[in-house]
């Protein structure tokens, strides 16, 4: 997949997500996106080797129905999402352990089939619902969702750009070879930078910017673990795109990969500062 290409599209399309987040009310947003992240689901169910269409319909009905128990059983404060959302941060923090170890799961037999298909689930349903919380808690939550959106593209970008003139460390030859730590490094600062521009809009004091600051910098290194996960899935299963959806995106979950890890360790994030 071509970096290059990813960029642009995302650039091309960038406008839809934009309009979606900033006008559409929150059930209907949360609605929009769970279709997109259970599509990028099914994308994933390849990568356990699940090819009947029954089990794999079965699959993504069953987090669906998690999806609207979560909604439905929120309880005062929206407490399930908040839950979920910290069973997300719990979950890429034990992904980092998994990169350590990448041959993990990589047998096809049952026992790995099944934590990968587990492993799908704890990507997309937390951070569905940490974009639930983000968007409909806070009275800018359309602000800081965007926010959040962007800081991802932003480091997408900006390890592109970096990573192509000066990269020349991998930073995990055995799962994405074209991933530098110099790609790495221009990713933070890129989003580092957009943080420090839309810092007013946010409705937050400069004295908030440190804050912000670290809160973004966690934000973008989890997308490179999102981003590495799932080539390291795609490396297991012999895959090169999980799709063929958008040009130089592969499929859906090739392009929602760094925003699964990113979005609930965002939003925890924003909590636990006080942002």
């Amino acid at each position: 997949m071509s970096r290059k290409q990813r960029v642009t599209t995302a650039l091309i399309l960038a406008p839809i997500p934009i309009l979606a987040v900033l006008f559409l009310p929150t059930p209907w947003l949360a609605a929009a996106v769970a279709a997109l992240m259970l599509a990028g689901l099914w994308e994933w169910t390849s990568f356990a080797g699940l090819e009947e269409k029954p089990a794999r319909l079965m699959f993504l009905t069953a987090n669906a129905l998690l999806m609207v128990a979560l909604v439905w059983g929120g309880g005062p404060g929206l407490f399930t999402l908040k839950v979920a959302s910290l069973v997300g941060v719990v979950w890429w923090g034990l992904v980092l352990l998994w990169l350590a170890r990448p041959g993990l799961g990589s047998r096809d037999n049952h026992a790995a089939r099944s934590f990968k298909l587990l492993a799908g689930s704890l990507c997309v349903v937390p951070a569905w619902c940490a974009l639930g919380w983000l968007h409909s808690e806070d009275p800018l939550g359309a602000r800081w969702t965007l926010v959040a959106l962007g800081l991802v593209w932003a480091a997408d970008s900006g390890a592109y750009f970096a990573g192509s003139k000066f990269g020349k460390r991998k930073l995990a030859p055995s799962i994405s070879p074209g991933k530098t730590w110099e790609g790495v490094v221009g990713g933070l600062a890129a989003s580092v930078l957009l943080a420090a521009l839309v810092l007013p809009l946010l409705g937050l004091a400069w004295s908030s910017l440190p804050a912000l600051a670290l809160l973004t910098l966690a934000t973008a290194a989890i997308s490179v673990v999102g981003d590495l996960f799932e080539s390291l899935m795609k490396r297991q299963s012999g895959m090169k795109d999980s799709g063929t959806l958008l040009p130089g995106h592969g499929g859906l979950m090739d392009r929602i990969d760094s925003l699964m890890a990113a979005l609930p360790v965002f939003v925890v994030g924003k909590a636990w500062l006080g942002l």
